[in-house]
């Protein structure tokens, strides 16, 4: 096996299509299929299950995929490494929770950008679960996620710290008036998010058995349901402090203990540290308003 065949595998895997895969790697694909089964008797398994409409990945076609991946990424981050300066430039690829991109990254990455205009930073959102999987499997340079982390292949930092709160509609005056409520339901992102764990906890606490969760992908889509009566949510303080200032939501203090939540950022111990995100790391812990906590009202 050589780098070669794991670019191979990757190729037809993410194309479903030894052709398409072929056309990627300009080359024909006969070539493409002898390399496949040459590695499939190397390994003594199939790697892939072919049929009329193409090709699938076999469990073990699955297991070999991350290892592909990270040669891949290990081969670029050569490459970066040798022309890398110490001048922060190319591409900087992070993930980050939808809170924090909402609460604290627009002004960061706008000054960032400003100040270091040869690096184009990439944004992607997930949950902590997602995020922390990404960064293990090299697709991102690091991410901002729910701490605390242990990891044996990350390295995690302190970045924000947030209080959360338990948001409902403008009717709901207390916690105890959500314990009372029979038909209760929760807003929340989709599983892999901590703060939906800290929530069902909260709930717990009250006596309330965890209804069946109402999934949604954005800030504004929870914010907009939970005002309108559908159910309730946590969130950071300072992400909900203008729909509370509007009327349009009620913030209730919790427990001290669910609701200090730290963000850290994550990335792996043997990836490549560019210029790019030291740089930007540097200037998170530079920043006095990061560290924080945004208050509710003035």
């Amino acid at each position: 096996m050589d780098v070669t065949d794991l670019k191979v595998v990757d190729a037809v895997a993410r194309h479903g299509s030894m052709n398409k895969a072929a056309a990627e790697l300009n080359t024909v694909q006969s070539n493409v299929s002898a390399r496949i089964r040459s590695l499939e008797d190397e390994l003594g398994v199939a790697l892939f299950q072919r049929s009329a409409r193409g090709v699938q990945v076999t469990p073990a076609g699955r297991r070999l995929l991350p290892f592909a991946a990270r040669l891949s990424k290990l081969l670029q981050d050569a490459s970066c490494a040798a022309r890398d300066d110490g001048q922060p430039n190319g591409v900087l690829e992070i993930g980050t929770l939808e809170t924090t991109l909402a609460l604290r990254l627009p002004q960061l990455i706008a000054k960032f950008a400003k100040t270091y205009p040869e690096v184009r930073p990439v944004v992607r959102t997930g949950t902590t679960c997602s995020l922390i999987q990404a960064v293990i499997d090299s697709r991102l340079e690091g991410a901002f996620v729910a701490g605390p982390v242990n990891h044996p292949q990350l390295h995690s930092e302190l970045a924000f710290r947030e209080e959360l709160v338990l948001v409902t509609s403008p009717a709901i005056q207390s916690l105890a008036a959500v314990a009372g409520i029979d038909t209760l339901k929760t807003v929340v992102f989709r599983i892999g998010c901590s703060y939906r764990q800290r929530l069902d906890s909260l709930l717990a606490n009250l006596g309330i058995q965890a209804p069946e969760p109402l999934e949604f992908g954005s800030i504004d889509a929870i914010i907009a349901c939970v005002s309108a009566g559908v159910g309730v949510t946590l969130l950071p303080r300072g992400v909900v402090a203008n729909a509370v200032r509007e009327g349009l939501v009620a913030a209730h203090e919790i427990a001290p203990e669910l609701a200090a939540v730290e963000t850290v950022f994550v990335r792996r111990l043997d990836g490549y540290f560019s210029s790019a995100l030291s740089t930007f790391l540097q200037s998170v812990r530079l920043d006095g308003a990061a560290a924080a906590p945004v208050p509710l009202a003035s």
